[in-house]
């Protein structure tokens, strides 16, 4: 085999190859693209917070609870980790 054919053998090559990739990909997207709108045709719709339970966090006093642990925590750790 002389370098021209093997040249022409590897060029063939590459392209077989490099459209194979391509051809797979392009697929690939509008298959996924296919489950996505099949997905979004079929999920429920997502709640909105009209929907949600009447009570929220800041009505029984969670936040100021949580925010109190949190204080505490971080207190705790600076009296502990202090330089």
């Amino acid at each position: 085999m002389d370098n021209t054919s093997l040249m022409q053998e590897g060029l063939s090559l590459m392209a077989f190859g490099m459209g194979f990739v391509f051809v797979f990909l392009t697929l690939l997207v509008m298959a996924t693209t296919l489950m996505s709108r099949l997905v979004m045709r079929f999920e429920p719709a997502p709640a909105t917070e009209d929907d949600a339970s009447p009570s929220s966090p800041s009505d029984n006093g969670t936040d100021e609870q949580l925010i109190a642990v949190i204080s505490a925590a971080v207190r705790r750790y600076r009296q502990r980790h202090h330089r």
